[in-house]
């Protein structure tokens, strides 16, 4: 609930930065601020909220999956039916697949099978409030990777989100030990974060020059079948039927989200969205803390800082006269 409340108010002074800058009146900028905090939402930013509460859930039904089947059979299952249920209803569209779309989607696709599993992987021996917020770095770790890759220099409100976001990361991962040591569960998961960082960054190298559902399709499917191909080399077996094995179906619903969230964002501004993404590693602590799980004060601290070090790192610095901290999207 604490983090929730720093969210909630973290999300208002973003929105009341922008509106400020803006130069609307400041009157009309603190009654945003109030509306922000307690919002009058519209449908599309409804939405959105909607499914970053799906979003926060899956983690905890993951976890529980964990208990009956390997990460790379869970997570080539997942991708299996989402894969399934986009080309029931692309058949048309993917006879116009070009080579380089193939191209494309199969390496956003083995982006994907290696960020979420090793998430799945860490899901084995952490909790899935903790795999939330380490997942939810990711974020901050995009302008870092970039400068690494394409040798993109990172901006000051980066760095300070990297800076948060890893400072919340010692935090949550030894909340009462002074070494600041990383269990491997936590290794894995922020590992996995480098390849949805590497995600967000084909994506957009590729995008406007290919077919999204095509290559939203390719690299389904790239995913999956690399996700089966894993369980070779590490000797993993298929489990027995379980009925924890039917959150694979979550694949449906990531395929009916993605396609949800391009509806919803054309009406929503970049920053409005990342401010809602947010929340999600705060809704997943919620339905951990529901569903038994408990993180220690420090940990709960440590989480806090990695939400704000994603929010923050969103913002960019703007000079007009005088400094002033705004969105890419203002």
């Amino acid at each position: 609930l604490l983090i929730a409340g720093l969210y909630l108010i973290l999300a208002g002074s973003v929105h009341y930065i922008a509106l400020s800058r803006k130069g609307k009146p400041v009157s009309a900028a603190k009654k945003s601020f109030i509306s922000a905090v307690v919002p009058q939402i519209r449908l599309p930013e409804a939405v959105l909220i909607f499914i970053t509460m799906i979003w926060g859930g899956t983690f905890l039904a993951v976890h529980h999956a964990m208990q009956v089947s390997g990460p790379f059979f869970f997570v080539g299952l997942r991708f299996a039916t989402a894969t399934l249920a986009l080309t029931l209803f692309s058949l048309r569209v993917l006879r116009g697949l070009t080579l380089y779309e193939l191209k494309a989607g199969v390496l956003i696709g083995l982006a994907i099978m290696f960020g979420y599993s090793m998430q799945t992987v860490g899901l084995q021996t952490i909790t899935s409030s903790q795999s939330a917020f380490i997942t939810a770095m990711y974020v901050p770790i995009v302008p870092l990777l970039q400068w690494l890759v394409l040798g993109r220099f990172p901006g000051i409100m980066s760095w300070i989100g990297i800076l948060l976001a890893f400072t919340g990361l010692m935090l949550l991962a030894a909340p009462s030990s002074t070494d600041m040591s990383l269990s491997l569960g936590e290794i894995l998961t922020l590992a996995g974060t480098l390849g949805m960082a590497a995600e967000i960054i084909l994506i957009g190298a590729f995008a406007g020059k290919v077919n999204i559902r095509r290559v939203t399709i390719v690299q389904l499917a790239t995913a999956s079948l690399a996700s089966f191909l894993m369980m070779v080399p590490t000797g993993e077996s298929p489990p027995p039927y379980s009925d924890y094995l039917l959150y694979s179906a979550m694949g449906l619903a990531s395929a009916l989200i993605q396609l949800t969230m391009n509806w919803a964002q054309r009406s929503v501004s970049p920053t409005r969205a990342t401010v809602i993404y947010a929340g999600e590693p705060v809704w997943a602590g919620i339905v951990g803390r529901l569903a038994g799980e408990r993180l220690p004060g420090v940990a709960l601290l440590g989480g806090a800082l990695i939400v704000i070090g994603v929010v923050v790192s969103e913002l960019r610095v703007r000079r007009k006269g005088k400094a002033a901290v705004a969105t890419e999207a203002d």
